[in-house]
């Protein structure tokens, strides 16, 4: 279980890291509401997009599974490796003007497509998948709603070291797999 609660925080990283830059720029009147707002769709995409990889994993998984613990290794490693990168670089949310339902959406794919691909190391942890998810999900919102509060009162200082815990997190769980 401890995998899963490593898993889901360093995927709740990437929406942490937006959350704060969005609440940097949120005036204090609109505050709770934006927290509340990221955290459910963050939350949702992120508990949503590792199940798709879960079970498009268990459907290849009886072709793959000689190679299913250096698929999920490699997978981790480009995605943790992905958010190093990232965290070296500007965010999307810079140029964010106006939070709308539109422009929540497009932040919600772009920072939980990764997880559809961690999905995939589900299939070779002993956990409920369904569990897994929630616990994904609920830490996501979690983060994120505390995400817009830390981005309004400190900037976006911690933006990128987020970003940069979570890929190393990934990195780590892909050794984990690949070496036990």
């Amino acid at each position: 279980m401890i995998e899963v609660i490593l898993l889901a925080v360093a995927l709740a990283m990437d929406a942490f890291a937006v959350s704060i830059g969005l609440g940097s720029k949120e005036e204090d009147k609109n505050l709770t509401a934006l927290a509340i707002k990221a955290g459910l769709w963050f939350g949702l995409f992120q508990a949503l997009m590792p199940l798709i990889g879960y079970l498009a994993g268990r459907g290849v998984l009886g072709w793959v599974e000689a190679y299913a613990h250096w698929i999920a290794f490699v997978l981790l490693l480009l995605i943790g490796g992905k958010m190093i990168v990232e965290s070296f670089a500007e965010g999307v949310e810079e140029e964010i003007t106006a939070v709308s339902t539109k422009v929540m959406l497009m932040l919600a794919v772009a920072t939980s497509i990764d997880a559809m691909a961690a999905g995939f190391s589900l299939t070779l942890l002993a956990v409920n998948p369904f569990v897994a998810c929630l616990i994904i999900g609920i830490t996501t919102f979690v983060f994120s709603w505390i995400g817009v509060f830390v981005g309004f009162r400190s900037g976006i200082w911690l933006e990128s070291r987020a970003e940069l815990f979570g890929g190393v997190v990934l990195i780590l769980i892909g050794f984990k797999i690949l070496l036990f």
